[in-house]
């Protein structure tokens, strides 16, 4: 992350992020980086859809491919950028270990990325199948896959 951090900053560009599954885990590692604060403009965590609606995020798009779904991360992560004015926006969602009552669609363990700049309106998508026993082990797979994803994204 410390890389991702510094070529933001050598960019001059700002980030934002909208997590659901991964629950803050991201901007927490980006904010654990020293000079942090040049380029992360905000954080959401949207557990539920209420809060996914209200940051942006359509509730047709989520009525449509379901919560769990691409288009619903790319919505998540075009909306905070939007709505931060952030060069970059990152959506996360999916499920983690659980059944969710009020979201019974969806693979479990399958989590959906988006990467959106918005300074060339266009989105970088992710979809990745986890396995590990635990929620924690789990996020900091999506995490370090992102770190290393996102570097490419913003080169």
């Amino acid at each position: 992350m410390k890389e991702v951090v510094n070529r933001l900053i050598e960019l001059n560009r700002t980030i934002s992020t909208m997590e659901s599954c991964t629950g803050g885990g991201l901007v927490n590692a980006i904010t654990n980086i020293e000079g942090s604060s040049r380029v992360i403009k905000y954080s959401a965590i949207t557990y539920s859809n209420e809060f996914k609606i209200k940051m942006g995020v359509s509730k047709e798009i989520i009525d449509k491919y379901t919560v769990y779904s691409l288009e619903t991360a790319k919505e998540m992560s075009k909306k905070i950028s939007l709505f931060t004015d952030s060069d970059y926006g990152i959506g996360i969602t999916g499920k983690l270990n659980r059944v969710d009552e009020n979201n019974l669609y969806g693979n479990d363990n399958r989590v959906f990325i988006s990467f959106y700049d918005k300074n060339n309106d266009n989105y970088y998508t992710l979809t990745i199948d986890v396995d590990e026993k635990s929620r924690e082990d789990n996020k900091s797979l999506i995490i370090n896959i992102i770190s290393n994803e996102l570097i490419s994204f913003i080169s």
